[in-house]
């Protein structure tokens, strides 16, 4: 079942670069697990291990863009969640990279829905909740060995869900406003400490380091994203608000009442990462919650993403979310940038994922026909050129697990 990751050949499939025109009858050439060409007349060196994806549909690797696979593992309860470190409002310095299990069944269904990349971000209850990782959906002898990039953005919550969490702690903060006090306090802390950090080096004098800090100091300095999780339009116009008061890059979780303010978003060219959309209206903020309203962000000239904020819904719908999207009017070429092109640039990952072009990783699936049909089936998953799932009517779903892959 498994391919060498040297050399690997797709052939004959209705290849979906994503990033370029639709390729009939079109081949896929991975080497040494990255993407050397894509087109019609490629070269097949005559040692390439050939994959015939005759009669089937190529598309990049799909990617959960706000997931916590991993770190909220299913069927574990309490002992398999780390999603939130409800410690204290500020958890800047923490990483989703220390708490996750990469046995968590979550990762063999993402296979299974088309999905090779995952960013995996820490909970909502805090108003700024940790660093978030990039990593595989399969591969590693550790995550470590998963890892896309530990460089991706920090995870940050506004409205219900901090104001709940510290609000029945009876402590700051227990509304909307201290939530963004909380930020900006956060924030200016930030200002001040790299001031002294830049001094002390500018002088050549030690100084004393602080995660929480440093992190939020790389916020401002572009190098990392403002993951924002926020729901109500009010919320939204927050996160704006606070973002351009400390010019770091915002990009919108969620976004359910986006589309009251989506000629705001638009005009400001802020991405919005929408979802899930399998879920019912479970909270005050979600009242407005519906497919249309992603659409209606869309027509207005937001860039999107979707997500399945997984597990609150199973990762590999993650497809299906795009399905029903497109059932409400959303153009199915948004709909595939929305799993693929769109999260990569959105969260600094193009140079690596997203699309089928050269230089890029070789994670490439195979689907029996267009992916956004319901009856579509992931018939083979290749993650960096090694095939890692299959499906086929006699055998069903097969995963390579780690024991074969690392037998010696």
């Amino acid at each position: 079942m498994t391919t060498s990751p040297s050399l690997v050949a797709i052939t004959g499939g209705r290849v979906v670069p994503v990033s370029a025109p639709v390729i009939e009858g079109g081949t896929v050439l991975i080497r040494d697990g990255r993407i050397e060409a894509v087109g019609a007349d490629v070269d097949v060196p005559a040692d390439a291990a050939v994959v015939d994806a005759t009669g089937r549909w190529v598309l990049p690797g799909f990617i959960e863009a706000h997931g916590h696979v991993g770190i909220d593992e299913e069927g574990l309860g309490w002992a398999g969640d780390d999603t939130n470190e409800m410690t204290g409002p500020n958890m800047a310095g923490v990483r989703a990279l220390d708490a996750i299990n990469i046995e968590d069944e979550g990762f063999r269904d993402a296979l299974s829905g088309g999905i090779t990349s995952v960013v995996v971000k820490p909970g909502s209850g805090n108003p700024i909740g940790g660093r978030t990782v990039a990593i595989k959906t399969w591969g590693g002898r550790t995550v470590d060995e998963q890892v896309i990039s530990t460089e991706v953005s920090v995870k940050a919550a506004l409205g219900e869900n901090p104001k709940r969490v510290y609000g029945e702690k009876k402590q700051t903060p227990s509304t909307r406003l201290g939530v963004a006090y909380i930020i900006r306090q956060a924030f200016t802390e930030a200002q001040h400490y790299r001031a002294a950090k830049a001094a002390a080096e500018a002088k050549g004098e030690p100084f004393k380091a602080d995660l929480t800090l440093d992190t939020l100091a790389r916020v401002l300095d572009g190098e990392l994203v403002w993951d924002q999780h926020t729901h109500r339009h009010d919320d939204i116009a927050t996160a704006i608000r606070l973002s351009e008061e400390f010019g770091y890059k915002l990009v919108v979780n969620h976004g359910t009442e986006g589309h009251k303010i989506a000629d705001v978003l638009a005009e400001k060219d802020i991405p919005v990462i929408y979802g899930p959309t399998f879920t019912s209206r479970s909270k005050v903020e979600l009242k407005d919650r519906a497919v249309t309203n992603l659409v209606d962000m869309v027509r207005a000239g937001v860039r999107v993403a979707i997500t399945t904020d997984h597990p609150v819904v199973p990762i590999n719908f993650l497809v299906h979310q795009a399905t029903l999207a497109v059932k409400d009017g959303l153009a199915p070429e948004v709909a595939i940038e929305a799993l693929t092109v769109n999260p990569a640039s959105f969260l600094g990952l193009d140079d690596r994922i997203g699309a089928l072009e050269p230089g890029r990783d070789g994670d490439v699936v195979i689907w029996s026909t267009d992916p956004l049909d319901v009856h579509a089936r992931a018939e083979r998953v290749l993650i960096e050129g090694r095939t890692v799932f299959t499906w086929s009517p006699e055998d069903g779903a097969r995963t390579v697990e780690r024991s074969e892959r690392f037998a010696r």
